[in-house]
């Protein structure tokens, strides 16, 4: 399990509601919010969505570890990268396919969120950065709340792909952690409820 801080992150409506969307690339932020209801005694009032997300600010980067973890109010994704930032797109879709070929994967539960990460999961001689073990199930979310399977999608030109199956289309949120040191964290927090 991730060893973080156990409460949301509480963030305002005024800051939802902005977007920025420019030619020249910028993080877009969902602007469709909802209150996430209370769940055994604890605060879960934050303000997500459930439309895509996206940081289109690029930086050289490697996929370097991915993990999983519980909270009280969400279940947590966090891929590890090599690099200051990364761009991704993290959106429900109606089906996630494997880059290069396009083959559909098969994802356990009720909705599926397709994560796109510009950052490989090789280095430039093609050995990997990321040591994947089962393509079907990258990281055990058994027992979870939310999470029903994590599953790899590819990693192909320059880009890695991760397929999350979740419970049912549940707001989430997207942000990046930097550091330590020259390594970002791309965060994805699916809340249990609406």
């Amino acid at each position: 399990m991730l060893n973080t801080v156990r409460h949301p992150v509480r963030i305002t409506l005024a800051s939802l509601a902005v977007a920025a969307v420019t030619a020249g690339g910028a993080v877009a932020v969902p602007a469709q919010a909802s209150p996430i209801r209370a769940e055994r005694g604890s605060s879960c009032a934050t303000y997500w969505g459930s439309l895509p997300e996206a940081n289109t600010r690029w930086s050289a980067t490697a996929v370097h570890d991915i993990r999983t973890g519980q909270h009280p109010c969400f279940d947590r994704l966090v891929v590890d990268l090599a690099g200051k930032s990364a761009a991704y797109r993290v959106s429900y879709v109606s089906v996630v396919v494997q880059d290069g070929s396009g083959t559909p994967i098969a994802l356990r539960g009720g909705a599926k969120l397709r994560i796109d990460i510009e950052a490989n999961s090789y280095d430039a001689d093609g050995r990997p950065t990321y040591p994947l073990k089962n393509f079907r199930e990258v990281t055990s979310v058994a027992g979870y709340d939310t999470f029903r399977q994590v599953a790899w999608g590819g990693s192909f030109e320059g880009r890695t792909t991760l397929a999350l199956g979740v419970r049912a289309r549940l707001p989430f949120q997207t942000h990046l952690i930097p550091g330590p040191a020259n390594t970002t964290r791309l965060v994805i927090d699916v809340a249990h409820h609406w």
